[in-house]
């Protein structure tokens, strides 16, 4: 995705940073490969089947009818969002020549000529996400006989469904839960996902807000597949009386379930709304683009100027303004609050619906927060944002992708990994960043058809106001390992906003631009330590 090179920044752009640093290690193509790992799909042998004898030609040699004497083996693996890598492996008796026609089960056909036994693999890259079966056909022209063999394959790539914002849990008063009550320190409440209302059994993963609150002492949550490991990253970080939301997009659970893991001392609340869902068939892939402001009320822009009134609802036209089409289902959005004249919360919702009791992002008197909100689109091409406060804010809104049926971008979700910890010397030596300072990350030399990643930022420890920023960088490589890339200069749209000895964290769905190289910028005079955790991928191929 040329996806987030960042998002909303509620403040005049800094400097461009004098200096950078190189995330070396760990191993992030290691750390790649064992994350997405690969499926696996397997028809041996002994499945062959024999298929009907042909009729020789007239005057043709004439040989004694006999048993097809060979047979075929099918392996298959996913090697992307689309791709699959099948290995033929043929047996025979005699060294006779025999053609072989592999039918992808997409009216894609390709076909080859061995004598005799032979292991062969052949690449395929689907159209669609979705299951399909291959049958392969082995023939011996001279005895006109024939044999197949089929393996049922699932590319790895899912796509995106919008749902109109529910409520899936809440436990102030029980609902998606066994009954009303906080979840205790150090355990876990479980969410419905597949099979709830119209989502389907099967889903692989879905796009949940998280919010906590209610909290009486700091910790973190984490949200993961039921069935699976926890993993070590987290989704959002808390600190006592905070009420905090994030955006996750986390796999499901073969049984359809998510987990929500409270990582407290205390007690806490947990909401949990769906704004959509992945699976493997064809529905709406990702297409991103560069950062495009939609709406700041501040200069007028998309909206008339000045600030929301409390408790105000206005709209924003999404399909047909700028790069997003009709025919658009779904947008991914970076929606900042600022400047606002009391606590409250803001609301982002598809037009021609009712505004959900779902909140995007909760802020507080004079703040600057953002968050990441992936919403559907109206039937106008619409959606709406509701200030639920008692007094007025302002509003800025960046369009970073989109989804619809024509874009091909599918996701990969996998085991989350921690990319990056500068508190941590074993992941990062260097120490916490310094101020105007970016770090960047090598994250898919290796997956060139890799356009974005899911990524979770954390700030914490700052020690003054700022913005983090993410963005592509324009330089290769080879020009950081030459010792002659340039600088990026500093991007003018945020991330995250944080102040002195605050936590803050916000999704990312951060752009591998043309180089796959990531950087993440500290838009502040003085030190703060990053976290990055990877939650999956958008391939297009």
């Amino acid at each position: 995705m040329s996806l987030i090179p960042g998002l909303a920044h509620a403040a005049d752009p800094a400097p461009a940073p004098a200096k950078g640093h190189g995330l070396a290690a760990p191993d992030v193509e290691q750390d790649l490969a064992e994350a997405r790992g690969s499926k696996s799909f397997a028809s041996p042998a002994d499945r062959t089947e024999p298929a009907a004898r042909k009729a020789k030609a007239a005057g043709s040699a004439q040989v004694p009818a006999a048993d097809p004497d060979y047979k075929v083996g099918l392996k298959a693996v996913t090697t992307s969002a689309h791709g699959i890598a099948l290995t033929s492996e043929i047996t025979a008796e005699s060294n006779r020549s025999l053609d072989v026609v592999i039918d992808w089960g997409d009216h894609g056909q390709e076909g080859y000529n061995t004598p005799g036994s032979d292991a062969r693999t052949t690449q395929h890259t689907y159209g669609e996400v979705g299951t399909y079966v291959i049958t392969v056909n082995v023939a011996d022209a001279v005895t006109g006989t024939s044999v197949k063999n089929t393996v049922t394959v699932t590319t790895d790539g899912s796509e995106f469904t919008p749902y109109n914002p529910t409520r899936l849990l809440d436990t102030r008063d029980g609902t998606g839960a066994p009954k009303a009550g906080k979840v205790a320190p150090y355990a876990s409440t479980r969410v419905k996902v597949g099979g709830y209302g119209k989502i389907p059994a099967g889903v692989t993963a879905v796009a949940l807000n998280v919010t906590v609150t209610n909290t009486n002492s700091g910790g973190h949550v984490t949200a993961f597949a039921a069935g699976t490991t926890r993993p070590t990253t987290s989704n959002l970080n808390y600190e006592p009386g905070q009420t905090v939301p994030n955006l996750v997009i986390v796999p499901v659970g073969a049984d359809g379930y998510v987990e929500l893991y409270n990582g407290g001392w205390e007690s806490v609340d947990l909401i949990a709304d769906v704004t959509g869902y992945f699976t493997r068939s064809a529905a709406s892939g990702y297409t991103a683009i560069g950062p495009a402001r939609h709406v700041d009320t501040r200069a007028g822009l998309g909206v008339r100027k000045g600030q929301i009134a409390g408790y105000g609802t206005f709209s924003a036209t999404i399909a047909g303004a700028g790069w997003v089409p009709y025919g658009a289902t779904a947008v991914a959005l970076n929606v900042t609050v600022t400047n606002p004249k009391d606590a409250g919360h803001l609301t982002v919702y598809p037009s021609g619906k009712a505004a959900p009791t779902s909140s995007n992002l909760n802020f507080s008197g004079g703040q600057t927060v953002a968050n990441s909100v992936i919403v559907p689109i109206g039937a106008d091409g619409k959606i709406k944002i509701r200030n639920g406060s008692w007094k007025g804010t302002d509003v800025i809104i960046d369009v970073v992708g989109y989804y619809s049926p024509a874009s091909q971008a599918a996701y990969v979700p996998f085991q989350p990994f921690r990319r990056i910890d500068t508190r941590d010397p074993n992941s990062w030596k260097y120490g916490p960043l310094q101020g105007r300072w970016y770090i960047y990350m090598k994250l898919s030399t290796a997956y060139p058809s890799v356009k974005a990643f899911v990524m979770n930022t954390t700030v914490t420890n700052p020690k003054d106001t700022g913005f983090l920023a993410v963005a592509p960088d324009p330089n290769s490589k080879e020009a950081y390992d030459g010792g002659w890339a340039n600088p990026p200069g500093s991007p003018s749209s945020s991330t995250l906003n944080f102040t002195p000895g605050k936590t803050v964290p916000n999704l990312v769905q951060a752009s591998t631009g043309n180089y796959g190289i990531v950087d993440v910028f500290n838009e502040s005079d003085r030190n703060i330590d990053v976290v990055v955790d990877v939650f999956g991928l958008y391939d297009d191929f």
